[in-house]
């Protein structure tokens, strides 16, 4: 008999204790820092969460709907511990709600690769081991990129041969680590600049370049997907960004540059569409059109890294009409990802405003998750579940 796929299988126990994972530093293996001991007791609330009510549960057995763990980036200068790794209804609703998770900056240089020869897999690990226990799957993020690098290698002295080394080094001992437990990697994110005339980002870091492209020059894009698919010739290598949600120059950028790499047989498998949004704008009506013709390309495309901020004064809650346009503007990202062949990725980033980068980012917004701080549900995650709930039954 045919069984379904684990992260469709009715969620009987949820496995939400870890024990501490190794530093690796260098080829030596040292102890862990003291990460804080994981229980496995339901914690408080969580009775309010039934299986065939959340959203795993109700999305096509072929679909990936995830979210971003917090930890890491600008958690570290909060007035809390890890999330993850210290709130134990934060990582029930994890593994109850969703059926992908993503670091959200556990796996970015600066986390992960902290010193030249210190690989930091410490979150990384309890993330993948998380996943595997509760029956998910993990997207990676992001293996090359101009942003959170740390200092030795941005304030380093090395040649073109150096860093070329460096990254390979990097990109092969990362993904060969989790080879066969991401399905998904941002190998290249955010490599073209805003504006009506985007391009590669080659300029001083100060000014937002990537070392990489500015140092090594554009054909180390190629290099970087080609040394991802060695690690892990299994995995969707994928480029992402923010503001490419319709067809413009930007992803126009993205569209030309992905077809002169297919036909230099180059392994991309697909395009990232991040999706941070703001009720100040409207919404991103060429969604649907902008990922097919990606899709049409033979590529895989996703949806990373979806929030909808919203304009609240300082003490106040979102009005009724800001929740309902917040739940529209979800709903239809969700749809358009539906709607198209081989988008079977979803990510909200982060699954509650108790943890979301939003505030700290964008002075004035915030409320742009699905749940509250205290993880109630508000209407876009109901317009989305059932969005998904029917996209099950009309895919049986």
């Amino acid at each position: 008999m045919r069984t379904a796929p684990l992260h469709t299988r009715p969620l009987t126990r949820l496995v939400l204790g870890l024990t501490a994972v190794p530093l690796l530093v260098g080829s030596a293996v040292l102890p862990a820092s003291a990460a804080p001991a994981l229980k496995d007791n339901r914690p408080p609330g969580a009775e309010r969460i039934v299986n065939t009510e959340t959203l795993r549960w109700n999305a096509p057995r072929d679909f990936h709907i995830g979210t971003a763990v917090a930890g890491g980036g600008h958690h570290v200068d909060q007035p809390y511990p890890d999330p993850f790794f210290n709130d134990e209804e934060y990582r029930y609703v994890l593994a109850k709600e969703f059926n992908s998770l993503s670091p959200e900056n556990q796996a970015k240089w600066e986390f992960i690769h902290p010193e030249q020869d210190v690989y930091n897999f410490e979150a990384m690990d309890a993330i993948a081991k998380f996943a595997k226990r509760n029956r998910q799957e993990v997207r990676g993020h992001t293996l090359f990129w101009h942003s959170q690098n740390p200092a030795w290698l941005e304030q380093g002295n090395f040649s073109k041969e150096e860093l070329r080394a460096i990254l390979k080094d990097h990109i092969q001992t990362v993904v060969g680590r989790y080879k066969g437990q991401v399905y998904q990697w941002d190998v290249a994110n955010e490599i073209f600049t805003d504006g009506p005339n985007p391009v590669l980002r080659t300029g001083p870091t100060a000014q937002g370049g990537n070392i990489w492209l500015r140092e090594l020059g554009p054909e180390i894009i190629a290099d970087a997907f080609r040394w991802a698919h060695e690690a892990d010739p299994e995995a969707t290598l994928m480029f992402n960004d923010y503001g490419v949600e319709n067809i413009n120059p930007k992803s126009t950028a993205y569209y030309n540059l992905i077809q002169e790499l297919l036909a230099q047989g180059v392994p991309v498998d697909g395009f990232a569409i991040q999706g941070h949004l703001s009720t100040r704008f409207g919404f991103p009506g060429g969604l649907q059109e902008n990922l097919q013709r990606f899709s049409d390309l033979g590529l895989e495309t996703a949806i990373t890294e979806i929030d909808v901020r919203m304009d609240v004064p300082v003490g106040q809650q979102p009005t009724a009409e800001q929740e309902t346009r917040q739940a529209s503007d979800y709903d239809r990202a969700l749809e358009a990802c539906l709607a198209v062949e081989g988008c079977n990725s979803f990510t909200v980033w982060g699954a509650t405003d108790k943890y979301s980068w939003v505030p700290v980012f964008f002075s004035g917004e915030g409320f742009a998750t699905v749940m509250t701080d205290d993880f109630d549900r508000k209407p876009a995650y109901f317009q989305m579940r059932d969005s998904l709930a029917q996209a099950k039954q009309d895919r049986r």
